[in-house]
């Protein structure tokens, strides 16, 4: 239950944290090489593309997740996502409630240097590979550092994982926060009040590892795009000039009667278009 977000669904981050979940699992589990265990540790995440595509509600019945090899390259791999609900009544046999990508790339922690994959490695990870095409990307839109978009990121010794780096999962959480609270300024003055939305697409570039310290850094979030019924915010962590992370996310106006998407109201377009970069 303390998965959910207050339209009943589970959390945008919450998915993240399985998919890191099945990618453990399947390379120190599945895997046919020794190796596989530093793989599934050792490995540190380049870029994320979430798509959501469906709500997930609390039940009982558990859901799958499967992941395999999309791509392998000489310092980095690809893997691929899907989870979904065995149903009768939908396309192809199942309910799919996302679909995911990450490129990772094997560390060496104690020098703080990525690495290039070991033959054995590469062999490993042959045994799921299910080559696909890369899908193209949108080029960032320019920063914008003002006084409303900032969020101050307080890194917990909770956030980050054995070697000392942020994990992966928790910047979706700091982009979530700053997200929330540049919303909630820009409809505050909005005779409608603060409008119901889900996440439809995140995608998060990680440059350089967040670590813990007392200081705060400084994230920066804008409305790049406005569409009829979507918004795309973009958001960057920064310590000082050096961006440590970058984030592009497609919110969708929602209508919790229907479980549909609803088109925004005048006055929350307005408002949108009063921010638009």
């Amino acid at each position: 239950m303390g998965y959910l977000d207050l339209l009943g669904h589970v959390n945008n981050v919450v998915y993240v944290d399985y998919l890191q979940e099945a990618r453990v699992d399947m390379l120190r589990t599945h895997g046919p090489a020794a190796h596989t265990g530093e793989l599934a540790e050792g490995v540190v995440v380049v870029r994320h593309e979430v798509q959501y595509l469906a709500p997930l509600e609390y039940r009982f019945r558990p859901v799958q997740i499967e992941c395999w090899v999309t791509e392998i390259r000489a310092a980095s791999f690809t893997m691929a996502y899907e989870i979904f609900q065995e149903d009768p009544q939908a396309p192809d046999g199942r309910r799919v409630y996302l679909r995911a990508t990450t490129v990772l790339t094997p560390y060496v922690f104690a020098t703080e240097r990525p690495r290039r994959l070991t033959p054995v490695e590469r062999e490993t990870l042959g045994e799921f590979l299910e080559p696909a095409e890369r899908s193209p990307r949108t080029a960032p839109s320019p920063a914008r550092r003002e006084g409303l978009n900032h969020y101050p990121v307080h890194v917990r010794f909770s956030d980050v994982d054995v070697y000392g780096h942020v994990n992966n999962v928790k910047y979706f959480e700091y982009f979530q926060e700053a997200r929330i609270l540049l919303n909630a300024r820009i409809w505050r003055d909005v005779p409608d009040g603060v409008p119901q939305v889900v996440v439809a697409q995140t995608d998060v570039d990680y440059k350089v590892p967040i670590l813990f310290r007392p200081e705060p850094y400084d994230l920066w979030s804008w409305v790049s795009r406005v569409g009829d019924r979507s918004v795309t915010i973009e958001s960057e962590i920064c310590d000082g000039d050096t961006v440590l992370s970058r984030a592009r996310v497609t919110i969708v106006f929602f209508d919790g009667a229907t479980q549909r998407s609803a088109p925004m109201s005048d006055a929350h377009r307005a408002a949108l278009l009063a921010v638009l970069g």
